[in-house]
Parts: structure tokens; sequence; C-alpha cells
């Protein structure tokens, strides 16, 4: 008896039903472990225990079943991992969860969880989950590579792998990683074994594998005006921020060599030159007797903009320019245009002009060294660091601006970006920010110094300038992009070659 009620009178839930809730629970949980990985909780040793529920949610399951259970379990990584989308957009949040959720799923059908062997999925699953993470990166509209698997492991000993097989690499690790403990649990002891070694070879290699030589070493100073976060440009007098970071550059000790400013703290229309702003910062530049890189966003007409980083030389005078290649949709210009705002309307909130991308390879020259320039954004695209590396870049600069996000889940993951760039290229990476977080990180990853959020700082102290290149410098993503094809590949080959089922005997 249960009070009055005898448990015969108690409603029975069909196994069926059971088994679809325990499954759709062990996705959620799944999602949520990877989630939970990446900053800003940055948990990093869940993402094994997610992809090993997912090597569970695989396991006898027909082509639409891994999808649906990929996709679940995706929605539920990327649905609080991303949720600083929805600050933006709260219409284009969902659709783009639920967008980026369907590559999972396919990569789950690219893992052949019918097959009775249990070591034939585990060796298509590490690719596959590098080929899902490669699509988001890329597509649509250049990709969102935010809340990666990759990134998880930024302040990780497989973030180390990165200077031997970039990012991509790092993600295919953590798939193994995950083999190994999904092996452990059905106590394949020879299969987990293999996956620990596998992981522990490339521990060993990312520490003997080159990393780049030091050429010398710079005072720099990184200047954050501070200010309100959560604001958006058109609330914000632009002059009020240009200010604010006048203000704060007061704060910088002489002598030094270099200081920067973030990205589009100075908005003005035309070029910086005939602005009053381009007369003051000529004027900081030789009081400061200092090489100066500003970020600068510069009206061209109605419909267009530029979003460039500028230097100025002690002297006062405007050298080089770099301009923004990699933009944010839906941020700094609008695809497809005529279409999006024929749908949303007046009420959209999109903005108004397009920035124009540059085409300039990413570096600017100063009196102290060539610098590698990846503009906010770009910093989590490693092909513009790379480029600024392969291009004789000695340092890397990320003038940024996080000031419109309404949580910090953008900057403390572009800070877990910057940490992975640092080890793929073997260069120092300074970032800038106007309200945080502004950071200094060495060619190790290490985080030597990062800023509060809204706080008027100036972090300033030498900083090592870098040559030479890193495996994955030289290389690029490919390597490992041909090692995921090839064990999803393989996979399907071994299970099209099975063995047939034993006959039945005769009842």
């Amino acid at each position: 008896m249960i009070g009055d009620v005898t448990t015969a009178t108690l409603p029975r839930i069909p196994p069926r039903v059971a088994a679809r809730a325990a499954t759709a629970a062990t996705a959620v949980v799944g999602g949520l472990c990877l989630a939970a990985s990446v900053p800003p909780w940055g948990w990093w040793p869940l993402a094994f225990v997610g992809v090993a529920l997912w090597d569970r949610l695989l396991a006898g399951a027909g082509p639409g079943a891994r999808f649906l259970r990929s996709w679940l379990l995706a929605v539920a990584w990327f649905g609080p991992s991303m949720l600083w989308m929805a600050g933006l957009t709260v219409v284009g949040y969902p659709v783009a969860i639920v967008a980026f959720a369907a590559y999972v799923g396919v990569a789950g059908v690219l893992v052949p969880g019918d097959d009775p062997r249990p070591w034939v999925r585990w060796l298509a699953l590490p690719g596959a989950l590098a080929l899902a993470e490669v699509a988001r990166w890329t597509v649509p509209f250049e990709g969102v590579p935010l809340a990666t698997t990759a990134m998880s492991q930024a302040d990780a000993p497989l973030g180390q792998f990165a200077r031997v097989g970039a990012s991509l690499g790092v993600v295919l690790l953590v798939g193994v990683g995950g083999v190994a403990l999904s092996a452990a649990a059905r106590r394949r002891w020879r299969a987990t074994a293999v996956a620990v070694g596998l992981v522990l070879v490339a521990v060993v290699l990312a520490s003997v594998a080159p990393s780049g030589r030091s050429v010398g070493s710079i005072e720099v100073a990184l200047v954050q005006g501070g200010g309100p976060q959560g604001t958006r440009a058109e609330d914000t007098d632009p002059r009020e921020v240009f200010e604010r970071h006048l203000a704060a550059s007061e704060r910088v000790v002489t002598p030094v060599d270099l200081v920067v400013w973030p990205e589009n703290v100075v908005d003005v229309e035309g070029p910086v030159g005939t602005n009053q702003e381009g007369r003051e910062l000529s004027a900081l530049a030789r009081d400061l007797d200092t090489s100066l890189v500003v970020g600068v966003t510069e009206g061209i007409d109605s419909d267009t903009f530029v979003n460039a980083a500028l230097v100025y030389l002690p002297d006062g005078t405007q050298a080089g320019r770099y301009e923004k290649a990699h933009r944010v949709p839906f941020g700094e210009y609008v695809p497809l245009r005529g279409f999006i705002e024929a749908v949303a309307g007046d009420g959209a909130g999109l903005p108004p002009r397009d920035a124009k991308g540059g085409t300039d390879p990413p570096v600017l020259d100063t009196p102290v060294g060539r610098m590698g320039v990846a503009i906010s954004w770009e910093v989590f695209f490693a092909d513009r660091t790379r480029a600024a590396a392969l291009d004789g870049g000695e340092v890397l600069l990320n003038p940024t601006n996080g000031s419109s996000y309404w949580l910090t889940q953008v900057q403390t993951q572009q800070i877990a970006s910057s940490r992975l760039r640092a080890i793929e290229t073997g260069r120092w990476v300074l970032q800038a920010a106007p309200t945080g977080f502004s950071a200094v990180i060495d060619e190790d990853g290490r985080l030597l110094a990062r800023t509060g959020v809204s706080e008027q700082a100036v972090i300033q102290r030498p900083v090592t300038r870098r040559g030479g290149e890193t495996i994955a410098t030289r290389f690029g993503p490919w390597p490992a992009l041909v090692v995921a094809l090839g064990l999803v590949a393989a996979a399907w080959v071994v299970n099209r070659r099975r063995p047939a089922a034993p006959p039945r005997a005769p009842s």
C-alpha cells in the first residue's frame, strides 16, 4: 500500500516510452556536459563525458535514430553555451541552435552505430565529431566557431596539441578521450588502452614540438577605457567612448614601445585623419613617444563602413592600416539583406550599414616590429592568425569590442580562443577591449594578465616578439581534416565487410 492506493492501481509506463525517455535524458545530459566544458564554466573533463554519452546513444541505433539523438544532444550543448546570441536576435537564436545541431545530427549518421563490433563505431566517432565542428566553423556565412570542443581544452593538457594539429586536432583528441571513457565503461580494456595511449602520445608530441623562437622584447600597454557592459553603438555617444580611452591612456607609463587601443572605439564619418579624433590620436602618439595601434570605424557612405586597425607613429603620422576581413553576420553586415529585411521587417534591429570586408594581409608594420592583427571576431578563425604568423607577424594583436553583449560568454570564449591561437602560432596574443576582457597571453597559451568587466585599466608589461613556425602554422588544419575523413571512411569500409550473422538454430 502507498497511502490509500495499492501499487496495482498505479499507472504503468509502457517500456517503449520509458526507454525513449531514458534515451532523451541521456542526450540532454551529454549535451549539457559538453556545454559545461566550454567557458565561462570551463569544466574541461566533462567534454569526454559528453562524447562518451554520445557514443552510448549511437550504439545499436539506425540512421534516423542516430540523427535525432545526436541532434537533441547538440541542442542541449549549444542552447546554454550560445545563449549570448539571444541578446542579438531573439528569433535568430533558436533558428541557429536548431541548424547547428543538425551538423552534429549528420555526424551521428556518419558513425556506423548498427555494427555489432563497438570498435568500428569508436573508429569513426572522433572523425565524425571533427567533421561536425569544422562544418560549423565554416558555413553558413563563414561559420560561427564558438562553444567548440577545442575551446574547452584551452586550459587543459590537450590544448597544447594545437601547436601540432591546430584546433581541429584538439577536437579529434577530445573524441578519442571520449572513446576511451566509453570503452572503459564497457570494460573493453584493449580499446581503452589504445585510446588512452593515443592521447598520451599526442600530449608528449605537443611538449616537444617546435613552438617558434624569441626574437626580442618590447614594452606594451593595452588600454581599456571602461564603461557599462551590454550597451549598443546606437545607444552610446561615440565621443564619450573615445574620451574614456584618452583618460585611460594617461595611466600609461613611459617609455613604452607600443600602445594598443580596442576595436572601433574611434567612430567617425570619412577618413579619421580628417576628423578631430585623428588629430588627437596623433598628439597622443607624440606625447607618449610611441607607436599607437587604434581601432577605427570609418563611415564610407549611407550603406557601408570599414572596420580597421591603424598605426600612428611616434612622430604623430599615420602609417599602416589593416581592414577587418571576417565580419560578424547580422552584427556588421546582413547576408541576403534584401530578403532578410523583407521577411524580418523594420523592427528586426538589423545593422543599417554593411562593413566592407578587407583583403590585405593581417599584419601591421611598426618601428618595433611587425604585428599580426586579428580584429575581434577574427580571432575565432585560425586562418587569420596563421596568415599573420606566416607573413612575419611577431606578436598577435586582437583589438576587440564585446561591450554590446549582455553576458560575458563571448568574452570568456574569446579568451579561450586567443589561447588556442597563441599555442597554434607560437606567438603572444594581446587582447584589448573597451569594457573587458583585455588580456595578455604567452606563446604557450598561459593567461598572464586579464582585466575585469567595465573597469578602466591599463595592462602594461614586457612582451616577447617571436618568429619561426609551429607544425600547425606550416600545415594548418589539413592533416587533422584528412585524419578525420580517413577514420570515418575506414569505419564504413570495415562495416561493409562485417561477417554475416550466424544462422539460426532450427526450432
